[in-house]
């Protein structure tokens, strides 16, 4: 994203009720189960949906006691917490099949700690993270307000609303704003496609939307109501996977940053922390919002790259875009491999990965999350490296 002049930036969110974020779910729900029968268990679990069929497959190295019919039961629980019992996907009467076998056991060589030998990344591959100050989670504002808009329609149908009485799980929104030097100062357009019950008449969900659009933006930052896309298909009655097949790690981009940052490739959904394309990506958004928080620069782009097998990561890049406060970047980089052990082991554990906490990624994002101290997600939210931050350039 351009860092002056006047131009146009777009995101786009996907719901938890989306098909793509249905196999999201259901992956993560199936590395939580692990991950609670044994912390150190490891999954690359992938899922297809499409109508009325849920596919597992993947590879796993964990307890015995995570039976197939307990992950195809957690599979049907996870369909019914998003919300879907309609005739073309239901969890009532889905057809679940679990393809998972044990782990490559050239993968586990690699990646074991053994003797001198400390636990290696699970495999090659950059890794980004990044932070601005554009919203109060330091999140670009497209994204966020891409997010937000799905998410405050979610809770109210969560809780029976009248608001939105007639919708269902699967939407889509997008939106667009408008840039001036760098800073976002309105949205020009929004696209907002949401699955409802049939009958429905589309003017009146334009009605139940627009002023839940409008509370959600920034005072002044509606746009003119003929820029403003709801359902512009005309019916979305048909949604889901019964609409369109599903699929886990299809949406890096809403998963991230809404490309408006880079994105190393790898998916996060169904993947143990050992996996580096999640926990140091992790790590990079850590880094990143603490580099920021600290008052250090207004944006940071921080990469970090790896190679399976191998516990040190082979580079640490920071880009602050211009916007320092007077931090040299090369002082930058060695100040955060000093405050954060980069290694796979060193991350799981600062970040306390191996536990339980993955299904709540699965939707609105991975980045620009609340932590939760109960609960222990989101941890890579924090902002506990800001006194180590500010001390270290004399702030």
């Amino acid at each position: 994203m351009r860092d002056k002049g006047e131009f146009l930036f777009t995101s786009e969110s996907v719901s938890e009720g989306h098909p793509d974020k249905v196999a999201d779910r259901i992956s993560d729900t199936v590395l939580d189960a692990f991950l609670a029968a044994d912390p150190y268990a490891r999954v690359a679990c992938e899922t297809l949906v499409t109508t009325n069929r849920i596919v597992l497959a993947g590879e796993t190295r964990g307890p015995d006691t995570v039976t197939h019919d307990q992950l195809a039961h957690l599979a049907r629980m996870a369909v019914h917490d998003i919300g879907y019992d309609q005739e073309g996907f239901s969890w009532k009467h889905a057809d679940v099949q679990v393809h998972l076998h044990s782990q490559s056991s050239d993968i586990a060589q690699g990646v074991d700690s053994a003797g001198n030998k400390d636990e290696g990344a699970g495999d090659q591959g950059i890794m980004f993270g990044y932070a601005c100050t554009e919203t109060p989670s330091l999140m670009p504002a497209p994204l966020y307000y891409a997010h937000l808009i799905l998410r405050r329609i979610s809770e109210l149908r969560r809780n029976d609303d009248v608001s939105v009485k007639g919708l269902l799980p699967d939407a889509k929104s997008q939106v667009t704003l408008r840039y001036v030097d760098g800073k976002p100062v309105a949205a020009t357009s929004i696209v907002l496609s949401t699955q409802h019950e049939a009958g429905m008449d589309q003017t009146h969900i334009k009605r139940m939307l627009l002023p839940l659009i409008e509370s959600s933006l920034p005072a002044g930052w509606m746009p003119a109501e003929k820029e403003i896309y709801i359902n512009p298909t005309g019916n979305f009655v048909i949604g889901g996977p019964d609409g369109d097949c599903g699929l886990t790690g299809r949406k890096i981009i809403v998963d991230t940053y809404g490309g408006a940052a880079p994105h190393g490739g790898g998916a996060f959904s169904g993947k143990d922390p050992t996996k580096v394309d999640r926990s140091a990506a992790y790590a990079c958004r850590y880094l990143a919002k603490n580099v920021v928080a600290a008052g250090l620069a207004d944006k940071c782009t921080l990469q970090i790259s790896y190679a399976i097998g191998v516990s040190h990561p082979l580079s640490v890049y920071v880009d602050l875009h211009g916007t320092g406060k007077d931090v040299d970047e090369a002082k930058l980089e060695k100040a955060l491999r000093e405050l954060m052990n980069l290694s796979p082991r060193g991350i799981r554990e600062h970040l306390h990965l191996n536990r339980p906490i993955y299904a709540p990624t699965a939707a609105y994002g991975h980045f620009g999350r609340e932590p939760d101290e109960e609960k222990g997600t989101f941890t890579w939210e924090k902002t506990d490296l800001v006194p180590s931050l500010k001390s270290a350039f004399g702030r």
